[in-house]
């Protein structure tokens, strides 16, 4: 659908325009941001100043002695009690600081995430379940102050398009680019109005000049609004629940009972693979399980399409063992190169397409390029995709669904502005709340980075990125009982 409007189209900061919710889904939405609610951040001073934000050179952490000096033992729990204070050397009154810790061992190649609880007074504690026999070390860093996260709430919220993207329009006689995006900022230029039919998804371009909204034939990213001022000081790098699994010998282990198996040779993916069909969605870190199954099957040929690497479509085939395995980007927002635009496909209807089955797997990963619109839109897409999941299983019951979930990264202070790992971690908590207690399952990228030595990036290093595959291919292909 296409048409023109006029006037103010900002579907993020006035839901009203998104489709409407029902009641039940309304309520779901409220829980939902309940479950993710941040601690209250203080306001940031005027002229800006650093002296009383959180700094690690100051800060200490104390590892908590266990009860009557007794030996540590496996399966107990570590305590480490986090102290903040300012750049004056003044004890923080406050929390929400956004803290991330770890507990390793290099040598063992050994390593699990800690869970953080704030204390909402400047303390907080990290808990860590001791999970292998030796020494381990103690790692926290301290991503963000609490002022910072003020900021990144703000920015959100009064400038959601600070990522934008542009469309081309074309005729016989010329060619028009426009910008476009989620939410637009009122003009006098006319709106073309993009959302889909189906799935409610807001999208939108200005018109260009004497072309007709029907004339759009690309879309790609534009850029970024480099508005950034001494705010930037908040995000320079500022130093170093039950976990779902841990590291050990350089091998991911799971705790919640199932069994992670090594598949560390062609023959053994090829086995698990045998007769099925993969359909892979989301963003490049999704298209890092295509590219390393492509490269790890030696019979899995990828087709040339001709499609935008960035977008797909991408397939491969092994024809002899009859493994077809597919991938696609989600639809806007995604920052990519020039693409055209009918090959911008949202997730919920590529998932109404796919048949099903006992010899079918459907993979998704959507984190990265909604970081920096406000939580709901995200919710919302959420909630899309999981309605798309419910038809799909009720259709073919014995379809093997998993979902990626966003991971640590490393960013520049800029960067920050737009992908934050504070928008991250809010967008992780409020999947796991969209898609509780539904038959599908979690590969934890979030803690499978955060555990591991290897630094932290938007595309995780191919020692983690095979410990992921372990893990889908251990959900594909469990463990026989007896």
């Amino acid at each position: 659908r296409t048409k023109e409007n006029t006037g103010l189209i900002c579907t993020v900061l006035l839901l009203g325009q998104l489709k409407p919710l029902s009641p039940e889904e309304a309520l779901e939405e409220h829980l939902v941001l309940e479950s993710i609610a941040w601690p209250k951040t203080p306001p940031l001073p005027s002229p800006l100043s650093l002296n009383n934000t959180s700094d690690p050179a100051h800060s200490t952490f104390t590892i908590l002695p266990r009860k009557r000096g007794e030996q540590w033992y496996i399966g107990d729990k570590l305590e480490v009690m986090i102290k903040m204070y300012d750049f004056q050397g003044h004890p923080k009154k406050s929390g929400g600081d956004v803290l991330l810790a770890r507990l390793h061992n290099l040598t063992l190649g050994a390593g699990a995430a800690g869970h953080i609880t704030d204390y909402l007074n400047g303390t907080y504690s990290a808990v860590f379940s001791l999970l292998w026999e030796g020494s381990a070390q103690v790692q926290v860093i301290l991503v963000h102050p609490s002022e910072a996260v003020t900021e990144l709430r703000r920015m959100n919220k009064e400038e959601p398009d600070r990522i934008f993207f542009k469309s081309q329009f074309r005729s016989s006689l010329f060619t028009r680019t426009t910008t476009c995006n989620v939410c637009l900022r009122p003009t006098e230029q006319p709106v073309c109005n993009y959302t889909d039919l189906h799935t409610g998804e807001p999208w939108f371009c200005y018109k260009p000049t004497n072309l007709s909204c029907n004339a759009r034939i690309s879309n790609y990213n534009g850029g970024y609004k480099k508005n950034l001022t001494t705010m930037e000081k908040l995000f320079q790098s500022s130093g170093e629940s039950k976990p779902s699994g841990y590291y050990y010998q350089g091998v991911w282990r799971a705790l919640d009972g199932s069994t992670v198996q090594q598949f560390n040779t062609s023959s053994a993916i090829t086995q698990c693979l045998k007769g099925k069909v993969v359909h892979m969605y989301g963003d490049s870190t999704m298209r890092q399980w295509f590219e390393y199954l492509n490269a790890s099957l030696p019979d899995l040929k990828e087709f040339n399409l001709h499609s935008p690497k960035s977008i797909g479509p991408l397939m491969a085939l092994d024809y002899a063992n009859n493994i077809f395995v597919t991938h696609r980007a989600h639809g806007p927002p995604l920052r990519t190169v020039n693409v055209p635009s009918m090959e911008l496909h949202y997730i919920a209807n590529e998932l109404d397409n796919v048949v099903g089955g006992s010899n079918t797997v459907v993979v998704f990963g959507i984190w990265a390029h909604f970081d920096n619109f406000p939580i709901e839109f995200y919710i919302r897409r959420l909630m899309s995709i999981r309605r798309a999941v419910v038809r799909l299983l009720s259709r073919a019951p014995g379809t093997v669904v998993v979902i990626r979930t966003g991971n640590p990264k490393s960013f520049t202070p800029s960067g920050a502005f737009v992908n934050s790992d504070w928008y991250t971690f809010q967008r992780l908590k409020a999947l796991r709340a969209v898609f509780k207690g539904f038959n599908v399952h979690l590969v934890d990228a979030w803690e499978m980075v955060l555990a591991h030595h290897l630094p932290h990036n938007m595309h995780p290093q191919p020692p983690i990125i095979k410990n992921m595959i372990n893990v889908l291919l251990s959900y594909i292909c469990p463990q026989k009982v007896g």
